[in-house]
């Protein structure tokens, strides 16, 4: 007798072996129908696999998360098949699922066109008719190598040579296809329907610029149509708000080619940079921070000492100079550090929070670049406080409200917090470890924020907790973080007097609130579509003149909200004033327009139009002023902050 535990708690008893299939149809044949694998004693198995003993079994279906993982690579599978099908031939390499679909890399005798792509999902919806059954079987390690030799597959072969000898290996037929998997699989073709291939792109073998480059093909894959629509329609949400496009239309920043992975920023950018910059230094001033600015190039030896020039040297630019090495700095806390350290320290003059706008740069694969998102040089808003043990919970929580009132309060970002707890390989004392996870935990629990914990995801020079932010469209970005650090501490020796008048370790924290600041203003650029706040819009008031009759009143217009701190433009170009408005509304989405004609100049008014509205209203100049100076204030949204 064999009893199999359920999730439900109940028991299910059967006189011998019984495969998934016939498990899953005692629990009801609805279930039988859709169940694409399952997990005995949470090992993942496909349907057929046979059960000889007492075990704990899940049936996997398609709208859970492992159901989906499944159906994204049964899907690659299918691809594959369809593929080989198609262009006799080619040869496969790998082909997992990852987020939202798969993909699988192929050695073609000609390259892949994306009309190609057309052809092969005709062909997969053809195999996915034919209902192809999907069968396991298993090959020894030798075995495979010949059957793989003789089909001429040279990077199957390879993988199967990096394979311990002895291994018995598993592998998936699916009709004419045959490839090396663990599984597991879905029954059948006919179980894969919501799928959509996306993009043909080069990929080295092996990810090796030294191998040869393969043709990768992506793929959506979803459990239903409704999920494969939606998905669809957000990534074309996504590609109308993508920050390089934007960028270029608005006239923010640019790429060169003389300085790849180098961003330009123009007038416009830079307004928006210096807003944040400025708040940004605001606020934490308020806070009780003071900005310090160290070298961006740095003697080899710090980075020795830092243990950055062993764990993080192949990302790092270095130059020579009189015959020393020297390194542009990665990160700014080796700085910070050494800012601290020039001066002699007691407890009494902690917490210490120094802040810096540092310029940071990182060799990044030309491959990774992405925009302002990915880069090679970039600013972070750092600061690094100085603290004793007892500080800790108390600093934390004066961070978090700092970062909430930039998320929340000024944003309206809602965010998820994580804490990571100590890794298996960690420095520092146990005892300060817990200290500092406890701590970490009872500032949240404070202010009654909720976080999940990612056991041993700690750094492991300490405990950290990471913030998520959502922009409008459902998309997780993290910028914020809080890491405490027990490691440059040591390794710098640095100190404070304590009232016991001997020498003691600070403890350090990292935090960051943009993260970088190119990478944020990325996200505000997609997160807003381009259509700033007025706070923070390059050019907050455009004047648009219907004639040059208008035009001295138009620049008087001007000039007061110039001098009243406004960002305005006037635009008295002789195009019709449709042309104007359309320009100013749709490309450059002005915060607000002011429309000048001959009944504004007598009556001393201006005629508003706002972003996206079509709707007209007409205000006295003076009261206008004064309307659009309170508008333009940066204000904190309190009620979010308090409701939080």
């Amino acid at each position: 007798m064999i009893n199999v535990s359920l999730p439900s708690g109940d028991i299910k008893q059967f006189e011998g072996s019984v495969n998934m299939f016939e498990i899953a149809k005692s629990i009801s044949n609805s279930l039988a129908k859709k169940a694409l694998a399952a997990k005995v004693d949470g090992q993942a198995v496909d349907m057929g696999y046979v059960l000889e003993r007492d075990a704990n079994v899940e049936i996997i279906v398609p709208e859970t998360e492992d159901g989906v993982d499944v159906i994204r690579h049964s899907t690659a599978h299918l691809m594959a098949q369809a593929v080989i099908r198609l262009f006799p031939g080619t040869k496969v390499a790998i082909g997992p699922s990852i987020e939202y679909g798969f993909y699988y890399d192929f050695d073609p005798k000609e390259q892949f066109t994306e009309t190609d792509l057309e052809k092969i999902e005709e062909e997969m919806r053809s195999i996915i008719k034919e209902d192809v059954q999907i069968e396991r079987f298993e090959m020894s390690r030798d075995d495979a190598i010949r059957y793989f030799e003789d089909l001429g597959e040279e990077y199957k072969v390879e993988i199967i040579r990096d394979i311990a000898k002895g291994e018995m290996l598993s592998f998936y037929k699916q009709g004419d296809f045959v490839d090396l998997c663990r599984g597991p699989h879905v029954p059948s073709t006919r179980y894969l329907k919501a799928f959509k291939l996306r993009s043909v792109a080069g990929a080295y073998w092996r990810g090796s610029s030294d191998n040869k480059m393969l043709q990768r093909i992506y793929g959506f894959a979803f459990s239903s149509d409704k999920e494969l629509k939606d998905h669809l329609k957000f990534l074309e949400e996504a590609e109308k708000r993508d920050h390089r496009k934007l960028g270029k239309e608005l006239d923010l920043f640019f790429m060169s080619e003389y300085g790849p992975g180098f961003p330009f920023f123009l007038p416009k950018g830079m307004v928006i940079r210096n807003v944040l910059e400025d708040l940004w230094r605001k606020e934490h001033t308020k806070a009780g921070y003071q900005e310090v600015k160290t070298p961006i190039m740095l003697n080899k030896e710090l980075w020795e000492t830092s243990g950055h020039w062993y764990n993080y040297r192949e990302n790092m630019y270095t130059s020579e100079i009189d015959e020393t090495v020297f390194a542009i700095k990665p990160m700014n806390c080796p700085g910070g550090v050494l800012a601290y350290k020039h001066g002699m320290h007691s407890y009494k003059d902690l917490p210490i929070r120094m802040g810096e706008l540092g310029l940071v740069h990182r060799h990044e694969f030309s491959g990774a670049l992405h925009g302002l998102m990915r880069v090679r040089n970039f600013t972070q808003d750092d600061a690094h406080i100085f603290m004793t043990p007892e500080q800790i919970e108390e600093e934390i929580i004066g961070v978090i409200e700092l970062i909430d009132k930039f998320y929340s309060g000024l944003f309206g970002f809602e965010y998820r917090i994580e804490l990571s707890t100590k890794p298996e390989k960690a420095i520092g004392d146990a005892a300060i470890w817990d200290k500092a996870e406890t701590a970490l935990e009872n500032a949240m629990k404070k202010l009654g924020k909720a976080y999940k914990i990612n056991p041993g995801d700690g750094a492991f020079y300490g405990p950290k907790l990471d913030f998520k932010i959502k922009d409008c469209i459902g998309r997780e970005w993290q910028c914020g973080t809080i890491q405490l650090d027990f490691n440059l501490p040591e390794r710098f020796d640095i100190s404070y007097i304590g009232e016991d008048n001997d020498k003691h370790r600070p403890v350090m924290v990292h935090r960051v609130i943009y993260g970088s600041i190119e990478r944020f203003i990325g996200i505000l650029i997609e997160h807003y579509a381009g259509a700033f706040p007025l706070w923070l819009a390059p050019t907050q008031v455009k004047i648009l003149t219907i004639n040059d009759d208008v035009i001295p009143y138009a620049k008087e217009v001007a000039s007061i909200l110039e001098s009243e701190g406004v960002r305005v433009e006037l635009d008295s170009r002789a195009e019709k004033i449709g042309y104007k408005i359309r320009e100013a509304n749709g490309k450059y989405k002005i915060p607000v327009q002011l429309i000048i004609g001959k009944s504004e100049v007598e009556n001393r008014e201006v005629n508003i139009r706002r972003f996206g509205s079509k709707d007209q209203t007409t205000q006295a100049l003076s009261e206008f002023v004064t309307a659009i100076k309170e508008e333009t204030r940066i204000k904190f949204d309190m009620d979010k902050l308090e409701n939080k």
